[in-house]
């Protein structure tokens, strides 16, 4: 059953954060899009100057000692305490959140033994989920150990895989989430992103446009494990960023399910824009567990999530000053 909507409000005044926070907010944030724009030709100028040698042979294996420390650290280690310092980008997008179920609740509910397990479905995805990476910072600790779905590309890019993996990330892959489902607690439930790469190239700042109408997986996986959904909405993920949605690095990301095109925010540059974000949460759908789902069920379920991301983005777009006026597109 639906609990009655608890604003939480991180920040309720930006007149009242000092200039150095904020600033403080945009350069942390800036970190995290800098890494996606300049990691794939810092690796590419690392790779060519290890084969020439240039200029010298030390000296080329100085300029990629970042990227083989990092191919040495095999996989993401996440920090569940750490980020919790990035809270200056809080109040850099002036960041507020909406429970229809608790972030208590959630945390009861996975204390339970044998309680169901949950994927938490986020959208839209957009060039890089601010929203979801200040949800995750704002959290409460324990739930800061729930992991987030990512393409194998990101798991294993040098340099972004650690610096985005401090938000604890795990591979995408059905057989991987079926696994992380069997662990204890709040660790057997997953972020998922469920229009990933593909929503990323729709994102505008004038259309809100999700990718869902094919994306069944996630309900096929959810029924067959007898896990259940919680819906997120994310406003002002396709806003903070603009992408470039042509040419061969927008078709390499595509081919990769990662970001390796160009984006751009406040002055064409790729410092994010600071506008409001939103994160506003739904309630558990109620899945039923079905080992053998038929397309029947799988369809009847997906247009009820559906029904429900329609009704989260209109019941909370007010909140957001940008979006009054958009209307919400499911393709």
């Amino acid at each position: 059953s639906k609990s009655t909507a608890t604003k939480q409000k991180v920040m309720g005044n930006r007149q009242k954060v000092s200039t150095f926070r904020w600033m403080l907010g945009m350069s942390m944030a800036t970190v995290f899009s800098s890494t996606y724009i300049f990691t794939p030709p810092y690796l590419l100028i690392s790779i060519i100057l290890l084969i020439f040698q240039y200029p010298t042979r030390n000296g080329s294996i100085l300029f990629a000692a970042p990227a083989i420390l990092s191919m040495l650290l095999t996989s993401p280690v996440q920090s569940t305490k750490w980020i919790g310092y990035l809270a200056p980008m809080l109040d850099y997008f002036d960041y507020e959140e909406f429970h229809e179920i608790t972030n208590a609740q959630i945390i009861e509910h996975n204390r339970k033994k044998g309680a169901k397990k949950c994927i938490i479905a986020l959208q839209p995805h957009g060039v890089i989920s601010f929203c979801g990476m200040c949800a995750m910072v704002n959290a409460p600790e324990e739930l800061r150990h729930t992991k987030t779905a990512a393409a194998s590309a990101v798991m294993k890019v040098p340099i972004l895989k650690n610096v985005m993996g401090i938000f604890g990330l795990t591979d995408a892959s059905a057989s991987n989430l079926r696994k992380q489902f069997r662990n204890e607690g709040i660790k057997g439930s997953v972020c998922i992103y469920i229009g990933g790469i593909a929503e990323l190239f729709l994102s505008s700042r004038k259309v809100e446009k999700l990718y869902l109408s094919k994306r069944k997986g996630f309900i096929k996986l959810a029924l067959r494990e007898g896990v259940d959904i919680i819906p997120v909405y994310l406003f002002g993920n396709t806003s903070v960023l603009t992408v470039l949605k042509s040419g061969p690095l927008a078709q390499l990301s595509r081919k990769l399910q990662a970001s390796v095109t160009y984006f751009w925010g406040a002055y064409y540059l790729p410092i994010p824009r600071s506008e409001k974000l939103v994160y506003a949460r739904g309630p558990m759908m109620g899945l039923p567990h079905i080992p053998n789902p038929t397309n029947e069920d799988i369809n009847k379920w997906h247009a009820k999530y559906c029904e429900e991301v329609n009704r989260l983005f209109e019941t909370y777009k007010e909140k957001v000053p940008m979006y009054k006026n958009k209307t919400l597109q499911i393709e």
